[in-house]
């Protein structure tokens, strides 16, 4: 089977119209594979139901064995699913379980117990020297678990491939340095195989950026392997380097990351892989409504509860999320923004609107306030703030956190007459936190506006489930959805196209962070009718980044990890 397209090798403007070679398999492996990490999930589960759509189960995603079933609801289990390859991967010396991932076209999904490769694990990192170049040497922190896993999903593939179980055009695309050293091992035992790598950020950018040094403004002096052996990143930025190098077909999320690529890696994406959306996760018509409107009720008397003071329905609220990457993602942008708000708030008869700021980011999480829980139950009434009131969970690290540390040096006490509320939500929010007890979806839904003010972001995903979500958002230039909005437009976007795309660079924090005050005071000053044009727009702009747009660069992928796999 072929497909039709115009596209080149190199993806250069002197394109021609070819037939793009078909894999026949394609096997994807991630960390994040049924595990909720960051935007990687995001990334391969909203395509999901598409390659469904397309390969059926040929479509096969691979990711680590870390929860038992019962709790890891990502994932369903099918005994008799692949029987066959379950029996030739334990000969292989592979134990894995093989089922659907519970997300919208259910895709056949194996998870590997990678535990038994510890064993072997000085082995696998010399034969990884001698064979690749790849320097384990300074390895710590995440390194063996990420190997373990990457050569044992390698493992798994060759066993099928040499059992004669899958046959024809095959493609294994490894995500991350996390899943580079399999991809690398699998090259080797089977070179029939066709590889892709994709790094979503390159390892050595994001610690650049998240070691409070200027990335842009000394961009092109930086050198990779110098800033590696730096920034003590030797090891994972050797696997993606020779990751990079080595793949039949190397790609990246967007042309921003492709320039870091090119410098930091010494080798500039192949094919480009912009990240889409699919509406399946969004509820539609009156369904999406009572989502929102239960969602807000939710947070409205949480709010409540914790600060001991009645917050009516009109109140904004406004938020933030992502990984707990503070300086990456902007997160002490998004404080010192609120905390300028509190001031330029206009008052009317001595009465300011109401704002609810959520800062919705993973931390050392121990547990629901149980206090919180409490007066949420009804068996105590809400008419104090409780102790600390800017938090809706315990931590274990509570006074070193620095999210919590700035919101207190900001002074936000979150006393019942203060117009601005602040509350950090510093847990997963799958449905079972103990307090919102809502996916996070849902509670994106009740937003007004969100704020996602990047330093470094290759793509975005934020804003884009914001924008899917009818929100419309804040984001920078200096992430790749914010870029693709601004290409998208044809001009930097505003508030009334759905998506305003503030400037940022190096130097202009500050800028930023006013730019960012005035865009909510104009969502404040807006009509209802304006905000519900606006929430149109930016779901608008969302539907030009679905999936069915989008995959036809991964079949361009593909079909260059297949030719050269043939010349």
């Amino acid at each position: 089977m072929a497909k039709k397209t115009n596209t080149s090798a190199s993806q250069s403007e002197a394109s021609v119209t070819t037939e793009l070679l078909h894999p026949d398999y394609v096997f994807e492996t991630s960390w994040e594979v049924c595990n909720k990490v960051g935007g990687i999930y995001t990334v391969l589960s909203s395509r999901a139901k598409t390659l469904q759509e397309e390969f059926g189960d040929k479509n096969v995603f691979i990711g680590p064995d870390l929860l038992s079933d019962h709790k890891n609801l990502d994932f369903v289990e099918d005994q008799k699913l692949l029987p066959r390859w379950k029996k030739a991967a334990a000969e292989r010396g592979i134990n894995c379980r093989i089922g659907r991932w519970n997300v919208p076209g259910n895709p056949v999904a194996v998870l590997v117990d990678f535990t038994p490769l510890f064993a072997e694990k000085d082995q696998i990192y010399a034969d990884a020297w001698t064979k690749f170049g790849v320097d384990s040497i300074r390895a710590y922190g995440d390194y063996d678990e990420a190997s373990m896993f990457s050569v044992c999903a390698g493992r798994a593939v060759e066993a099928w491939v040499k059992a004669g179980l899958v046959k024809g055009k095959v493609i294994y695309q490894a995500h991350e340095w996390m899943s580079g050293l399999g991809m690398l091992f699998l090259e080797d035992a089977c070179p029939e195989v066709a590889t892709v790598f994709t790094t979503h950020a390159t390892s050595i950018g994001r610690s650049i950026a998240g070691n409070n040094k200027e990335l842009y403004a000394y961009f092109s002096g930086y050198h990779g392997d110098q800033m590696a052996e730096e920034l003590h990143m030797d090891a994972k930025h050797s696997i993606e380097k020779q990751s990079a190098h080595r793949a039949d077909c190397f790609t990246t999320v967007s042309t921003f990351t492709d320039r870091e690529c090119k410098q930091l890696l010494d080798k500039p994406a192949d094919v480009v892989l912009p990240n889409g959306f699919e509406p399946d996760f969004v509820p539609v018509g009156n369904k999406f409504n009572t989502v929102r409107r239960a969602a807000r009720k939710q947070i409205l008397q949480v709010a409540s509860a914790l600060t001991g003071s009645e917050l009516s329905d009109d109140t904004l609220i406004v938020s933030t999320s992502g990984r707990n990457d503070y300086r990456c993602k902007g997160f002490d942008v998004f404080l010192d923004t609120i905390s300028q708000l509190r001031s330029a708030l206009p008052c009317e008869d001595g009465k300011s609107p109401s704002v609810l700021a959520l800062i919705e980011v993973p931390c050392w999480l121990k547990g629901p306030r149980e206090d919180l829980q409490t007066r949420l139950s009804g068996k105590e009434k809400s008419e104090t703030p409780l102790p600390n009131p800017i938090i809706t969970h315990d931590l274990w690290n509570l006074n070193d956190d620095r999210i919590v540390r700035q919101i207190w040096q900001l002074g936000f006490r979150n006393l019942p007459g203060d117009p601005v509320k602040i509350l950090l939500v510093p847990c997963y929010l799958d449905g079972n936190d103990g307090i919102f007890n809502m996916p996070y979806y849902h509670l994106l839904a009740a937003n007004d506006l969100a704020l996602y003010p990047s330093y470094y972001e290759p793509w975005g995903y934020t804003p884009l489930e914001s924008c899917a979500f009818r929100t419309p958002c804040v984001t920078t230039d200096l992430s790749g959805f914010g870029q693709w909005v601004n290409e998208t437009l044809g001009h930097e976007g505003k508030l009334e196209d759905g998506v305003s795309v503030l400037h940022r660079d190096d130097s202009n924090y500050w800028e930023v962070t006013r730019a960012m005050c005035d865009v909510i005071l104009d969502m404040i000053a807006l009509a209802p009718r304006r905000r519900t044009e606006v929430r149109r727009r930016a779901a608008e702009l969302s539907d030009k980044a679905r999936w069915t747009n989008f995959i036809r660069h991964y079949y361009q992928a593909w079909d260059f990890a297949l030719r050269k796999k043939q010349a």
